[in-house]
């Protein structure tokens, strides 16, 4: 080795990793030479930077390649520690601690990975985009950890470093970020001035079309989500229909449109445009939700979920996964509305296997799936079980709205089943006079809903028309017309019970047209069985004949749904209230 000189050394080093290289793109590749011609440049006893960078090539590719984790971090290591102090090799030195830091929280470590971080962002700030990337990674293992705060000093002091390396693009995405995280928290007067902010900063920038266009999505999607959170159904209307024209537009630019410039702190992307895509698509099905329109919920959610399935057979990135199980949890609400219980089982239980793939998602939507097997279970009339569900998503939930909206449905539960005493156990967490811990109009108005059904099984008449006045006020300020339905009808029961028929016409009949927009079936149901009773005190023979003609329609297409529903084998998921999901069910038929 002595007689070896420098520059045939340099020639040994550069051919040796320029074969590894090789034998890495071949295809297929041979992963196995490729690691042993790294290991050999370490028998050439090489200087430091050339060590340095071929620890991150082999502990890169143990990581990705193999199953030999233990090693690929020993190797990222040895390549952070000999680069450390090490001048010009920046690339070297902050990659190797940004995937030694990802390596430790995949394995759930991540208090090996924040210290690692913490130290490569003190050392990174003469190199302002690892800086920045650096800082992204620590605040969002804080805000995996719910550690919000922590998480929002980190995107707030990245905006600022941004902003003094004259770099508005990136300080943007450090705001934006800011603001989805205080959205999140639900900190409403932070998430207002960090868009305020943001959105003033957006309006005047004059940067690259592509990067200012996914910068509107991005506030956009954030100001939309705003509303939706505070049940604002109607005054959220501008501002989606502005985030759709917007992902129009960005969808037509060129692709040479996608330049991002000299500067290198520039060189970070929010989203690629086909996931935007999928987010509009997503933020779309998520307003028709809650406005009361399943038609279009439905046809928004098919188009996302198509698009998912295609993006996924080329890179199955774990966002899509995020994005289709929101989706699936919205439609599977439409189809329970809809009556379609059938399809509704299969969805939760395609949820279930979405989470299967992401075991993440589990931690982060057990509470929603195990609260739609309880509307499920509520739909089928298996109070017990969804009871059950009910409690589960409940031990299981970490939002407070999601958390109210299981208690109104629990408190239906007990109504529905004569459990008084559980329903009262239930009324000051319901109260809506006493929610202080919910911005959200609609659920304030659903609450009004609640109190209103259980004065009506109680035959307290009076008071509840003037809760079920207070969630008719609250649901047409915001259009949230299947509230408006499910109230007007059972105002419209109410007055018929105090032998008040044209009253109960004028709640009925508008109740009846609306349900049939939505479409709600249940509610049809109900408003066709009322006004059969209505139209035979008026003595309108034709017209009672149309609705039991129409009660009849809707009762059998309820039943048959329900037996269908019952014989699905995925029907016993209404038993799963602990440990994993029981994948073992199936479509193959027969009772659980």
């Amino acid at each position: 080795m002595a007689g070896i000189g420098s520059e045939n050394l340099d020639n040994c080093y550069a051919a040796l990793i320029g074969l590894a290289e090789n034998y890495r793109t071949a295809s297929p590749p041979n992963i196995r030479l490729c690691i042993h011609c790294l290991q050999a440049v370490f028998a050439l006893k090489p200087p430091p930077k050339i060590e340095a960078r071929t620890h991150l090539q082999l502990g890169s590719i143990l990581y990705s390649h193999t199953k030999n984790v233990d090693d690929a971090k020993k190797h990222l290591l040895a390549s952070w520690q000999l680069s450390a102090n090490l001048s010009h090799i920046d690339d070297v030195k902050f990659e190797a601690a940004s995937l030694l830091a990802s390596m430790h929280e995949k394995q759930g470590q991540s208090s090996e990975a924040k210290p690692l971080l913490l130290q490569a962002i003190e050392v990174s700030k003469q190199s302002p985009f690892w800086h920045c990337r650096l800082l992204f990674q620590l605040a969002q293992i804080h805000a995996s950890e719910l550690d919000f705060q922590a998480a929002c000093q980190l995107l707030g002091g990245g905006a600022d470093f941004a902003a003094a390396a004259g770099s508005q693009y990136t300080t943007l995405l450090f705001l934006l970020s800011k603001g989805m995280l205080l959205l999140i928290s639900k900190d409403a007067v932070q998430v207002n001035e960090t868009l305020s902010r943001a959105g003033s900063m957006i309006e005047t920038w004059t940067g690259h079309a592509v990067q200012k266009e996914s910068l509107k999505v991005f506030f956009l999607v954030l100001q939309v989500c705003h509303y939706l959170a505070a049940g604002q159904v109607k005054s959220v209307k501008p501002a989606l229909k502005q985030l759709q024209q917007s992902i129009q537009t960005i969808t037509q630019l060129h692709s040479d449109e996608d330049h991002v410039g000299p500067k290198e702190v520039d060189m970070f992307q929010w989203l690629p445009k086909e996931h935007m895509c999928v987010l509009v698509y997503l933020v779309t099905v998520m307003h028709s939700m809650q406005a009361g329109y399943m038609d279009k919920a439905q046809k928004y959610t098919d188009k996302a979920l198509m698009q998912i399935e295609k993006l996924k057979m080329l890179d199955a990135h774990p966002l899509l996964s995020a994005f289709q199980i929101m989706l699936l949890e919205h439609i599977v609400m439409c189809r329970l509305i809809m009556g379609n219980k059938t399809t509704a089982i299969q969805e939760i239980f395609q949820a279930c296997h979405v989470c299967q793939a992401q075991p993440r998602l589990f931690t982060t939507h057990g509470s929603q799936i195990h609260t739609l097997l309880g509307l499920y279970a509520m739909s089928m009339n298996c109070m017990e079980a969804a009871d059950a569900q009910f409690h589960t998503a409940l031990k299981l939930s970490e939002s407070s709205d999601l958390s109210l909206f299981i208690n109104m449905n629990l408190a239906i539960v007990y109504l529905r089943m004569g459990k008084q005493q559980g329903f009262m156990a239930l009324l000051d967490r319901i109260d809506p006079d006493k929610m202080e811990q919910t911005n959200s109009h609609s659920l304030k108005a659903s609450a009004y809903y609640v109190q209103g059904l259980q004065a009506f099984f109680q035959s307290r008449f009076n008071e509840a028309k003037r809760y079920l006045r207070e969630t008719l006020k609250m649901a047409n300020a915001e259009d949230l017309n299947r509230l408006t339905s499910c109230s007007l009808v059972l105002l419209g029961h109410i007055f018929l019970s105090l032998g008040n028929s044209r009253e109960s016409q004028n709640m009925v009949t508008p109740a009846m047209q609306l349900a049939g927009k939505i479409p709600d079936v249940h509610v049809q149901l109900w408003a066709s069985s009322l006004l059969k009773d209505l139209y035979r005190l008026s003595g309108d023979m034709a017209q009672e004949e149309e609705e039991c003609r129409q009660h009849t329609s809707f009762s059998k297409s309820l039943l048959e749904d329900h037996f269908q529903s019952s014989q699905l084998s995925e029907h016993g998921l209404i038993q799963w209230t602990e440990g994993a999901c029981p994948f073992h069910l199936n479509t193959s038929g027969g009772l659980i």
